[in-house]
């Protein structure tokens, strides 16, 4: 990850303290459980710099579970401080941390990033640097951690000696713990010192739930040099572990970096989506980005063709990017409140044979929609964003074209007058083979439906909408027939 190569805004600011005074590892252990797997997914955020956003505002609007605080380095010897300088007494973390897990979340903690004065650099060994650490996992009874390990410390192989052994040591006297390792990313997967880092691993008999690569900053061209990068270091687990390949595809994933990186490398919601797609079909186990600080929309959007710590430098709605690890996660992010109507249909009588847009319908990437007299395809997770006026290589819709004949629009929702509400409309029933498909239904990877005389295998577990009918949602249901 990345935080002195930003404008880091000092102190900290925006965030609500609530009661915080003390903070004991029992409560911590008192907080709702999330599923393993939602720790690949902790998407990364400063508590103490860069306009700390509200995390349980931004776990309402998208469904996200987990977040990943950083960073811990040294605060002066060999003892953790939040960047360097605030000590673990410090009510702030305590404050973020019991939001999100009042809110039914989990965090991680970020130990290292790019800059700074870390715990292996100054601590004389695995055990003293482990110690060091465990005050952290005991001060808020973490159950994820991750060591972010990249300039300047990997160049120092004492220092990664250190780091990969109190990893090893964190691992062996915390049960359960999820441990993963960050580090640099190059067209090659990882440089040279990212080989020595995995090299260490391996002499000292340690393997994290996840390694996980950094593909920005390094000269990369968009989503597909991004996933050229993460199928090297794949070869690259491979080949220093001896692991088959779905073995190194289960041990590996990927941190982002979301709109325009520090070095000016644009990577807008169609990346993140490429990759996530990667991610998804190649089965790895981590899927995170550098921050929900920077999901926001900058002023102006390009924010003059510079980078920021609090905005991501290309067009979006708040917390575009972390949708994507709510997906990952197993998420179905959940919808805003109704907006009110919009123009519906086609223009000029005849309307096209997708579904019509409807503003309050939830879309995931490969729904289809008409509007205006023209066809559009999401290419990632959408709602009330308009398509005409959201289209474009940088834009949530793609635009297919002018089409006619089909489906009329939906009728507007209901005044609050009390008047009678609208009928439900029919779900069209399937081959029989399987049980038809319904909204508002749990389903499971694997479930089979039918749908209008087709047959369908859901990909992704989900709750299902209207407007997410197995033909319109390809991201969900694989068609059998």
């Amino acid at each position: 990850m990345r935080s002195s190569r930003l404008a880091v805004v000092a102190g900290s600011a925006a965030l609500v303290l609530g009661a915080a005074g003390a903070f004991v590892a029992a409560q911590a252990h008192a907080a709702t459980a999330v599923a393993r797997g939602w720790y690949g997914a902790a998407a990364c955020v400063m508590p103490f710099d860069n306009s700390p956003p509200d995390l349980a505002s931004v776990m309402s609007a998208t469904g996200q579970k987990t977040f990943e605080l950083a960073f811990i380095l040294s605060g002066g010897g060999c003892s953790a401080a939040w960047d360097g300088t605030t000590g673990l007494s410090d009510p702030t973390a305590s404050a973020v941390i019991s939001t999100v897990r009042n809110a039914g979340g989990d965090v991680s903690v970020s130990f290292g990033g790019y800059g700074g004065t870390k715990l292996g650099q100054v601590c004389g060994d695995p055990q003293s640097t482990a110690g060091a650490y465990q005050a952290v996992v005991s001060k808020y009874g973490l159950k994820a951690v991750d060591f972010d390990l990249e300039e300047p410390e990997y160049e120092n192989s004492a220092a990664i000696h250190n780091e990969i052994g109190a990893a090893k040591v964190l691992q062996q006297n915390n049960a359960g713990l999820y441990v993963s390792i960050t580090t640099a990313g190059t067209s090659s997967g990882t440089g040279y010192f990212g080989q020595l880092l995995l090299n260490e691993a391996k002499s000292q008999g340690f393997t994290p739930d996840n390694y996980s690569i950094m593909p920005f900053d390094g000269g990369f061209s968009g989503a597909s040099a991004q996933t050229s990068a993460l199928e090297a270091f794949h070869g690259l687990l491979m080949n220093t572990f001896g692991w088959d390949s779905a073995t190194a595809y289960a041990r590996e994933g990927v941190s982002l970096m979301n709109g325009r990186s520090d070095s000016g490398e644009m990577f807008p919601q169609s990346a993140f989506q490429t990759v996530l797609d990667y991610v998804q079909s190649h089965k790895l186990t981590r899927y995170t980005f550098w921050s929900v600080n920077r999901d926001r929309q900058c002023n102006p959007p390009d924010n003059n063709g510079t980078t920021s710590g609090t905005c991501s430098s290309v067009p979006q709605n708040a917390w575009d990017f972390t949708r994507f690890t709510a997906k990952f996660g197993g998420a179905v992010p959940p919808p805003p409140p109704p907006p009110s109507p919009t123009p519906s249909g086609s223009s000029g009588g005849g309307t096209c044979s997708a579904p019509t847009w409807n503003a309050s319908t939830a879309y995931v990437g490969g729904s289809v929609v008409s509007y205006q007299g023209h066809q559009y395809t999401a290419k990632w997770w959408t709602q009330n964003e308009q398509p005409d006026t959201h289209s474009g290589p940088n834009d949530v819709w793609k635009d297919n074209g002018a089409c006619s004949g089909g489906t009329p629009p939906p009728p507007p929702p209901p005044s609050p007058s009390g008047s009678p509400s609208p009928s439900p409309t029919p779900v069209p029933t399937g081959s029989g083979q399987y049980q038809p498909w319904q909204p508002n239904h749990a389903y499971a990877v694997g479930d089979r439906v039918s749908y209008a005389g087709h047959d369908y295998q859901c990909r992704q577990s989900h709750t299902s909408q209207v407007g997410w009918e197995p033909p319109n949602v390809p991201a969900l249901w694989l068609a059998l027939n």
